[in-house]
Formats: C-alpha cells, sequence, structure tokens
C-alpha cells in the first residue's frame, strides 16, 4: 500500500511540474485589438491616440521624429513640460486658460485666449467644446470640484457673450484630480489652476 501512495504522489507531482512549465509570462496588449495583436490597422491607430496614460505610439514618435505630425499634428513632443505649459489638455484648435488662487474669474491677460477659442468657435458653427475646470491641489476635494465647475462656468458665460450659442458648450469640474504637474512649485500650481477647451 505504501508503494501505491508513492506512485500515486510522484503522477502528481509529475503532472504539476508538466502543467506549471506552460505558464510562463505572456505578453497581453491592454484591449483586443492593441500594438502586436495582429488586428487591423484601425485597432492599432486607436493605440496611439491614449497619449496621456500610455505615451504615444512607435508610430506617432517617428512620424514626430522626422518632421510629420503627431496625434494632434504639432510635431512637439506632448509629453513634454513645455507643451503641456502651453496646450494643457486642450484639443489642438483651442489654448488652455489660467486662473489665480482660489479665483474663478478670468483675468484679464486671459482674454486674448477666450477670444481665440471664441473665434474657432464662431468660425465653425457646428463644433461644440466642453471646458474642463481644473484646481491645484490645495483645498479640500469638495472645495476644488467647486471651485473647478465655478472656472469652467465662467469660460462657459465669456463664450456666451461672444456670441456661442449655450447649447453648443458643456462644463465639467474635475477639480485637483487631474493634475498635469505634480510638483509643489508655484509655477506648477498655476498651471494646474486652468480651464481646458475639448472640442466634442
Amino acid at each position: 500500500m505504501h508503494k501505491h501512495t508513492c506512485l500515486f504522489l510522484a503522477a502528481i507531482l509529475s503532472c504539476s511540474l508538466l502543467f506549471m512549465g506552460g505558464c510562463g509570462k505572456k505578453q497581453v496588449s491592454p484591449y483586443p485589438g492593441g500594438a502586436g495583436s495582429g488586428g487591423d490597422e484601425t485597432a492599432n491607430n486607436r493605440m496611439g491616440n491614449i497619449t496621456e496614460e500610455m505615451g504615444p505610439s512607435v508610430e506617432g514618435l517617428d512620424a514626430t521624429a522626422q518632421g510629420g505630425s503627431g496625434s494632434f499634428g504639432s510635431g512637439a513632443d506632448q509629453q513634454s513640460d513645455a507643451y503641456k505649459r502651453e496646450h494643457g489638455r486642450c484639443s489642438p484648435e483651442f489654448k488652455p486658460i489660467y486662473f489665480d488662487y482660489d479665483q474663478s474669474s478670468v483675468r484679464g491677460d486671459q482674454i486674448p485666449t477666450m477670444e481665440f477659442n471664441g473665434n474657432y468657435l464662431r468660425n465653425n458653427s457646428s463644433a461644440r467644446v466642453l471646458v474642463e475646470g481644473n484646481t491645484d491641489d490645495r483645498g479640500t476635494n469638495e472645495y476644488n470640484l467647486a471651485l473647478g465647475e465655478r472656472r469652467a462656468t465662467s469660460a462657459k458665460r465669456y463664450l456666451i457673450e461672444f456670441g456661442i450659442e449655450e447649447g453648443r458648450i458643456r462644463t465639467v469640474s474635475y477639480g485637483e484630480e487631474r493634475p498635469l504637474f505634480l510638483g509643489t512649485s508655484e509655477d506648477d500650481y498655476a498651471h494646474n489652476r486652468r480651464d481646458d477647451f475639448i472640442l466634442e
């Protein structure tokens, strides 16, 4: 009986080793049709548009390096601090506006940017925009969500006064939840206190 138990345990151990040998690391794409899956061209292009979470695709980097356009058509490194300071998270057609600490009114030096954004909407009558209000991380989450909403609403009011139909403008507040810069310098804070304009 002892002999049969030993054979049974040896057989189980052998089978376990065989199964474990087939369980090595595998490369998995982030979603079906992602890079390396052998999917269609469209799926690989979708991968290149996810720049915030995953970085630009190899194709986008090659085009930029060769003087071509990346996903925004600018040829600039969209992950660089300089690019983020100038463009925030705006769609390429727009520019962000910035706010003073704990303030929600559009600053005088931001009026030319608001006019730039308004002119795009005026010249493209079917375009719709989402205004995203952001804050730095000082203050509570609840307070910053409310402040971000006031900032987005200020930009919306300005665009309405500029002649853009209210139905073409939506607002959302992210408060402190989506900082562009993670540092604690005044420059980092100043560039996190902004409205981004997203073409819908």
